[in-house]
């Protein structure tokens, strides 16, 4: 008992949270600037940098979130459920970057309507998991807590139009695409902006969870 109290508690996991919420929705806006911008490729450079950047300061903010919890004895929430949130808070961000580097390595030269519509669920997705962050640390208050709810079904209704857009894109692509290796370059980047999506739908569920066991 008394070695207990020796012990840090609580620790500032909500704060470390937003940070990395709040760089993944930069990261985000800066990868739609990017696709926006792809013809001209000075900007379509700089955009990715700061794909990258956001990327790399939110590797910071999920390895502080490690050391925290190795840390702290008494959290605000259940530890498996700080680490099972940053992690999947840390695919969304680890995937736009993918993203970005697979349009690179794959020198795609053009990007369509299809893509654009993809990138825009993804970071609508981003900016909705920002949100339902920054309601944690008041999930005890019931209008709060119903608030994160319907944000968290806004990212599920987001995840399945994501997921409508894509077949009707893949159908368009293996009907109407002649050059096979387009054809196989445009899928992949299909299927990575579509997983943006479930990363994030994994961290509304995570939340959802939350938010039942607690109150």
């Amino acid at each position: 008992m008394w070695f207990s109290k020796l012990l840090p508690r609580e620790g500032n996991f909500f704060e470390l949270f937003d940070q990395h919420a709040e760089r993944t929705a930069e990261g985000a806006r800066a990868f739609m600037a990017m696709i926006q911008n792809y013809n001209d490729i000075p900007l379509r450079e700089k955009y990715a940098s700061e794909v990258d950047v956001a990327e790399r300061a939110a590797d910071k903010v999920t390895a502080e979130v490690h050391r925290l919890l190795h840390r702290t004895f008494i959290t605000p929430i259940d530890g498996e459920q700080i680490r099972s949130l940053i992690n999947s808070m840390d695919d969304i961000i680890d995937l736009l970057q993918d993203t970005s580097e697979v349009l690179s390595l794959y020198n795609v030269q053009r990007v369509g309507d299809d893509v654009l519509r993809l990138c825009e669920i993804s970071v609508r997705c981003c900016d909705r998991v920002q949100h339902v962050v920054s309601l944690l640390p008041r999930l005890k208050q019931a209008d709060v807590a119903e608030a994160a709810l319907k944000t968290c079904e806004e990212i599920d209704r987001l995840e399945s139009d994501a997921d409508r857009v894509m077949r009707a894109a893949m159908s368009r692509l293996f009907r109407d695409e002649i050059d096979t290796r387009e054809l196989i370059k445009l899928k992949a980047i299909y299927e990575h902006l579509e997983t943006i999506s479930d990363r994030c739908e994994d961290v509304a569920n995570i939340v959802e969870g939350i938010i039942l066991e607690n109150n």
